[in-house]
């Protein structure tokens, strides 16, 4: 039986690149009777008389799948946020961190629109920056109008399949441009009114850049930890990983318990007051969540 990886998923079809040729499939009616939905990003067995009309038979066992960008076997996420318009939000991007981390993705931050920045703002911006590569984070900063800027991500891409996220409006779109020129991907202006950008990406695609494949994915800002419990949290923070060796009780969560190293490693500054109020804010979420049934 042929097989290949979901490149496009389209209004019900899903474009199956095998070897170079792409065939147009639909999934069967066992998937829908059984609530299973292609992914960008699976490997499938499929059948076709011709490159319009091919069925996906079988979808192979996922490494990962993601509900929001929909998309599975995804190696790395390059996690786009701008250093202005809109203001750059460590809360936000924490919160993107998290999930990635859950899902065993390794991130990439991107801070992009740097051009826009006065001296003081880059200095905040550049403090920011090395205070997640201490962390372990590869951290890259661009510009969609410096051509030397965007030539740093391209090593990054080789070799995996990457999803690009983030806030609407941070760039995105005019990264992948600036990446391949020849995509023309849909930008628009940032609403000021409103401080984000409009929805410019209608579909999940994988795309060729370079040695690797790269999904330009929705812009969304809101993001729940649906299925993280409370006790995976601090897993997905590394720097309390570390301090966490330290604790005198196995399991602490690093919130009330007594002589706890994340909490006194905060105090020295070891791990920065912003990450742990953060890791505070998502428990507190986390452990008001309503019981899933």
């Amino acid at each position: 039986m042929p097989e290949g990886k979901i490149m496009k998923a389209l209004s019900g079809f899903y474009y199956v690149n095998d070897q170079g040729s792409v065939i147009q499939c639909r999934g069967r009616g066992i998937f829908r009777k059984n609530k299973i939905t292609p992914l960008v990003g699976d490997y499938v067995e499929y059948q076709a008389d011709n490159d319009q009309e091919g069925y996906i038979l079988d979808i192979h066992e996922r490494k990962n799948e993601l509900v929001r960008p929909p998309i599975a076997n995804v190696d790395q996420a390059v996690l786009v946020f701008s250093a202005v318009e809109p203001e750059f939000s460590t809360s936000l991007l924490d919160r993107f961190l998290v999930l990635v981390e859950s899902h065993q993705i390794r991130p990439v931050i991107c801070i992009s629109k740097i051009d826009l920045l006065d001296d003081t703002k880059q200095k905040k911006i550049e403090q920011f920056a090395d205070d997640y590569r201490k962390i372990g984070y590869e951290v890259v900063l661009t510009s969609a109008k410096w051509e030397e800027s965007i030539t740093h991500l391209k090593p990054v891409l080789d070799e995996y399949v990457t999803v690009f996220a983030g806030q609407s409006g941070v760039g995105k779109s005019s990264i992948l441009n600036a990446l391949r020129p020849d995509l023309e991907l849909k930008t628009d202006e940032i609403s000021s009114s409103l401080g984000r950008g409009k929805h410019t990406t209608r579909h999940v695609e994988l795309l060729e850049i370079g040695n690797g494949f790269v999904a330009d994915t929705p812009g969304f800002s809101a993001l729940e930890f649906a299925t993280l419990e409370l006790e995976d949290l601090a897993g997905c923070f590394p720097e309390m990983v570390e301090a966490s060796e330290r604790c005198k009780f196995r399991g602490c969560l690093h919130m009330n318990e007594p002589k706890c190293a994340v909490k006194s490693a905060v105090e020295t500054d070891e791990i920065k007051l912003y990450r742990y109020e953060h890791y505070q804010q998502f428990y507190e979420e986390i452990k008001s969540r309503k019981p899933r049934y």
